[in-house]
């Protein structure tokens, strides 16, 4: 974070806890650390990103609170984040979303005080909605005066902001973790971690866990069902080489993976979340015997009640699945770089 932080609420963000799973897979050879971005005041790990990519433009004067609107593109926790800062600031916020935000994040915005416009057609050509609300962005700047377009798909501000979160990942871990497994979506957390790694020359290997139909390293684009990871459009903020690893995980993948977490260390989690606690599984019989993982759970699952943690809607799209939290669970494809 840049020279002044904010006081009140804001001064809460990051910092997170890091606490060690034993429990999701006892017999395990290696340690596994969660670090739990649900702490954040906004409740994930966005509110990172929504800070850094408002502090700077508050501090230079280019936003002006009660005249400058701040205009963005979201699934969710981003615009929760940028709320709570707009809303402490006293700065207008425009948030353009899909049918797959979940109400409650939509809830949660505008109880924030955010405008929130939802797109309800897909691009005709790539059959997704992220290109739509980029559109849709850009017609709000060319009419509003005094707009500005934070654009955490290219702003380099996203991945400074967490820096922050490998450095406290590392100060936690003595020396660091071996590995570290980030899920990714506008490719912020995942370039930052990277970035902080390499400039520590830290000796760990990253692991970058995308969504099944998301073509972020490369993949056609497919329907998915979870919002939080994957992308129907590579990020301007994707570069090649930023992971050692990429593995790829199916949305029955993330319902799994979350569902053991709650049953097991009592810890309620965000689909992405469990798409990271999968690739753990997938790559556990590569990782040496003693080593130190850690994984980062980008938000909470209050937001996923009546989806993920839902009896109903899991069997609507999965079946009977129930089994699978239970076991071993399915396992994810990986792909290495």
């Amino acid at each position: 974070m840049a020279d002044t932080v904010p006081t009140g609420v804001l001064r809460t963000v990051g910092r997170t806890p890091l606490v060690e799973l034993t429990r999701i897979d006892p017999t395990s050879h290696f340690r596994l650390f969660a670090k739990l971005e649900a702490h954040n005041p906004g409740g994930s790990i966005k509110d990172r990103s929504a800070l850094e990519l408002l502090s700077e433009g508050i501090r230079s004067g280019r936003l002006i609170p009660g005249r400058s609107v701040v205009v963005e593109s979201s699934s969710g926790n981003l615009g929760i984040g940028l709320a709570q800062v707009c809303g402490y600031f006293g700065i207008r916020l425009i948030c353009v979303v899909d049918p797959r935000a979940n109400r409650q994040n939509i809830a949660i915005m505008r109880a924030l005080g955010a405008e929130v416009e939802v797109v309800t057609r897909t691009d005709p050509v790539t059959g997704e909605y992220l290109p739509v609300r980029i559109r849709r962005v850009r017609e709000i700047l060319a009419g509003t005066e005094h707009a500005y377009w934070p654009d955490q798909y290219s702003n380099p501000l996203n991945p400074r902001s967490h820096h922050a979160t490998m450095r406290e990942i590392r100060e936690a871990l003595p020396g660091g973790p071996d590995y570290l497994f980030c899920a990714t979506s506008s490719c912020g957390t995942l370039r930052g971690c990277a970035e902080y790694a390499r400039e520590q020359q830290l000796p760990v290997t990253i692991v970058a866990v995308d969504a099944e139909g998301s073509v972020i390293f490369g993949r056609r684009p497919a329907p998915r069902l979870i919002p939080g990871h994957g992308a129907a459009v590579r990020p301007a903020l994707h570069q090649d080489g930023l992971a050692d690893e990429v593995v790829h995980v199916s949305d029955l993948d993330c319902v799994v993976n979350c569902r053991r977490l709650a049953h097991r260390e009592a810890i309620l989690a965000g689909g992405s979340s469990g798409a990271v606690l999968a690739a753990v599984r997938r790559m556990g019989d590569r990782i040496p015997p003693g080593a130190t993982c850690a994984v980062i759970l980008p938000d909470r699952g209050e937001r996923y009640l009546d989806t993920i943690y839902d009896d109903g809607w899991v069997e609507s799209h999965f079946g009977d699945v129930t089994h699978l939290w239970r076991e071993n669970g399915p396992m994810a494809e990986v792909t290495p770089c």
